[in-house]
């Protein structure tokens, strides 16, 4: 079964076309340049209660600041210890 469509019409279907597969491009990008996102480190039940009274008490961006420093701090004196033992 052939469909009959004008010239314009013919045309707008292009461009629909032409559209949709600009789309398709993109979400093709996306996926190519998407990762899986691992957690770096599993946190126990206790600590997450912790961490959720916490942020309670000081608010989701102070508790980032501080728990970045902690960790900062521990992995840093780690490593630098790691170094020396080499």
């Amino acid at each position: 079964m052939n469909m009959k469509v004008t010239s314009e019409e013919k045309e707008q279907l292009s461009t629909a076309i032409d559209r949709m597969n600009e789309g398709l491009d993109v979400f093709i990008q996306f996926y190519n340049e998407s990762e899986i996102d691992e957690p770096l480190i599993q946190l126990e039940d206790d600590t997450a209660d912790l961490m959720k009274q916490a942020r309670d008490l000081y608010g989701q961006e102070k508790l980032n600041e501080k728990l970045n420093t902690i960790i900062k701090q521990i992995l840093s004196i780690s490593l630098s210890e790691e170094g020396e033992k080499e």
